[in-house]
């Protein structure tokens, strides 16, 4: 079996040296060149996609040996593939013969892969079996073992979620959450029977920047209260909780890496429109107090979001997980999911998918205003003067709680753009490294 070949050392271009003129944190601003500009994105895919942990499918999705699914890493296609010993591996979905894709489905299960062009068949190892007209493979001294689909360099999961990176050395997926796995856990471990994706994966596309939808999940809570008033109040049937008036509300940041959330543990739940899930969410909230702590058992259900960096993000009490997928500079596929708590009722279950296919789906009431804005923040920046212009990033500048108990870096309130300038600060400090040694640790408060 081939392993993928080690990363290329990346030069730093002039468009590089010059990121610190377009993106600084430290003063909240921002180029919208970064959006549109289509040198930054191929080394987005090259220091950030093809270094960084990328959320690859949910361990339900891939039950039983040879069940397997497509999906991409940036923009190179890979299969995941369940093994005979219930491992999981991830291949390039490219036959190392000529390069045409070897499985064309979007899941399945199956014995192996064959390659429609030349006929080299594979295992669900990604070992190559055997090929049309083999006999002229054999006379000429072929090795079938050096010939294999390429694996990616590292898997790892954690509580059902599947990463993999090209990198062989990034550092490992623990390592690479840290303490944002205390907030995971509120969705992923709220149960002892754990959490599974229903059905299949919707997948849309937007003409927006991966970014610009990456950040608005990873902690701006602000366009709620305006994009989303009219939506809210028709699922609601009322008015609308104002955010900034919630009791206790943080957002928490590490290595990129933000979740930013409210106490009021039912917030993003209600919004379904569905009564059953909040008396559901409200029954089982002493088992989670039991399980994960009286804290966390409050953000259940609450207004909040979360984006692993660089590009998987999910909604707690919405229940809907997402990848903003890279098509270009302006482009992205957005693949959708809905999560559950694999021992919740089935009712529970089919209303969660329900609810979720309302608000956030191609047709969702929420996603529909978010698509908008996102594709318009995008297409501003393509003017060769509106491009240069400082976008502000600076809300919540020094709210850091250097004496929090909470895990990460700590700020003060929901409507805090301190998640959004670490998100772009990672992003920065990625593209400007050369490797994972030189990337920065701006964890403590180093940045507030």
């Amino acid at each position: 079996m081939s392993k993928v070949i080690n990363l290329k050392p990346i030069e730093t271009t002039p468009v590089m040296q010059g990121l610190d003129n377009l993106c600084n944190m430290e003063e909240g601003r921002l180029s919208g060149k970064i959006f549109w500009d289509q040198e930054i994105y191929e080394q987005e895919l090259e220091k950030i996609f093809a270094r960084c942990w990328l959320f690859v499918a949910h361990e339900s999705q891939l039950p039983k040996p040879g069940d397997y699914l497509t999906t991409t890493m940036g923009e190179d296609e890979v299969i995941v593939v369940r093994q005979k010993d219930m491992s999981i591996k991830v291949l390039i979905n490219a036959c190392p013969h000529r390069g045409n894709k070897v499985c064309f489905a979007e899941a399945g299960n199956a014995r192996g892969f064959v390659c429609n062009y030349h006929g080299w068949a594979f295992g669900p190892d990604g070992a190559l079996r055997g090929m049309h007209e083999s006999k002229a493979y054999e006379e000429s001294g072929f090795d079938k073992s050096k010939h294999g689909l390429r694996e990616v360099a590292q898997v790892d999961s954690y509580k059902g979620l599947v990463f993999a990176t090209f990198d062989p050395e990034a550092p490992s997926l623990e390592e690479y959450l840290g303490p944002i796995t205390w907030y995971l856990d509120v969705i992923f471990d709220m149960d002892e029977g754990g959490t599974e994706f229903l059905g299949g994966c919707i997948r849309s596309t937007y003409e927006c920047n991966w970014k610009v939808a990456a950040e608005n999940f990873v902690g701006d809570i602000l366009h709620g209260g305006w994009t989303h008033d009219s939506a809210a109040r028709a699922m609601l049937g009322g008015p609308v909780v104002n955010v900034g008036e919630l009791p206790e509300s943080y957002a928490v940041n590490w290595n990129g890496h933000g979740y930013e959330f409210a106490t009021d543990g039912i917030g993003n739940a209600a919004v379904l429109g569905e009564r059953e899930i909040n008396k559901y969410l409200h029954e089982l909230r002493p088992k989670v107090a039991e399980r994960l702590g009286e804290f966390r058992a409050q953000l259940t259900g609450a207004i909040s979001s979360c984006t692993i960096f660089p590009n998987f993000s999910f909604l707690p009490g919405q229940n809907t997980v997402r990848v903003w997928q890279p098509r270009g500079p302006n482009k992205i596929e957005l693949y959708t999911w809905v999560v559950v708590n694999k021992n919740a009722p089935e009712r529970i279950k089919e209303l969660w998918r329900r609810g979720a296919m309302m608000t956030f789906s191609p047709t969702g009431v929420f996603e529909m205003d978010d698509g908008e804005n996102w594709e318009y923040c995008t297409k501003t920046s393509r003017g060769v003067v509106t491009r240069y212009q400082d976008l502000y990033v600076g809300l919540g500048m020094n709210t850091y709680l250097p004496d929090s108990e909470l895990p990460g870096n700590v700020f003060k309130g929901q409507i805090n753009e301190a998640n959004s300038r670490a998100f772009y600060q990672r992003w920065k400090d990625m593209l400007q490294s050369e490797s994972w040694k030189d990337v920065p640790d701006r964890n403590n408060g180093k940045l507030k």
